[in-house]
C-alpha cells in the first residue's frame, strides 16, 4: 500500500496538483515548490496571505545546497541532533518558484524523517512543499479527522496513509539560522 500511495502522490506532484499527505509532524499540503502555479493553488485553497513564505521538506542533508546559498556547518549538527522535527530557516534560497521563499529570500527547510515522506520524496526527486492542512488562522489538524472537507476536497488528491492514526504530532519547532551560524527560535 505504501508503494501505491507514494506513485498516486507523485504523478498528481510531477502534474502541477496538489496534495493532502501524513508528515513527521501535522498534516499537510503539498505540490512541487518550483512550479508557481502549484504553489498558488495551494495558496487560494488556504486563503493564506501571499506573502508568507513556505516551507519545503527534504529527505537529506546532502540536497540543502541544491536550495541554499550558504548552509552555515551548524545546520548539519543542529539538524542530526535535534530530538523532534526541525525546520531552519535559511537566507538565500534558491532554485525554487518565487512565490515559495519569505520577500526576504529566506526558506524553511525540513529533513524530514517520515516512511511516507522519505519515499515520495526519493520518488520525486525534488523538495515538496509542506504548510499545515488548515485554512489560513484556523487551528492545524492534530490528525486527519480534524482537517476540514473544504480542504480534504480542495485538493487534487488525499493519501491514504495513516488516516487512522491518532496522535499528537505537533508542527515542528522553527530556527532561524544567519549565514554566520547565529540562530534564533521562532516555534518551539
Amino acid at each position: 500500500m505504501l508503494k501505491e500511495e507514494v506513485n498516486k502522490a507523485f504523478e498528481v506532484l510531477k502534474d502541477g496538483g496538489i496534495i493532502l499527505y501524513p508528515t513527521d509532524t501535522i498534516w499537510g499540503i503539498g505540490c512541487d515548490p518550483t512550479d508557481p502555479i502549484a504553489v498558488e493553488k495551494i495558496i487560494k485553497l488556504k486563503g493564506r496571505s501571499e506573502d508568507k513564505s513556505m516551507i519545503i521538506l527534504l529527505d537529506t542533508v546532502n540536497k540543502l545546497q541544491s536550495y541554499v546559498n550558504e548552509v552555515p556547518d551548524v545546520a548539519y549538527d543542529l539538524i542530526e541532533f535535534s530530538e523532534n522535527p526541525l525546520t531552519i530557516i535559511y537566507s538565500g534560497a534558491k532554485n525554487l518558484a518565487p512565490n515559495v521563499p519569505a520577500e526576504d529570500g529566506s526558506i524553511g527547510i525540513r529533513i524530514v524523517k517520515h516512511q511516507f515522506c522519505e519515499h515520495l520524496l526519493q520518488r520525486f526527486r525534488k523538495p515538496i512543499v509542506s504548510t499545515s492542512a488548515n485554512l489560513s488562522g484556523k487551528t492545524s489538524p492534530a490528525s486527519f479527522d480534524d482537517i476540514s472537507e473544504e480542504i480534504i476536497k480542495g485538493v487534487d488528491y488525499v493519501v491514504h496513509w495513516e488516516q487512522n492514526i491518532i496522535s499528537d504530532k505537533r508542527p515542528s519547532t522553527i530556527m532561524k539560522l544567519e549565514p554566520g551560524g547565529k540562530f534564533s527560535f521562532i516555534r518551539r
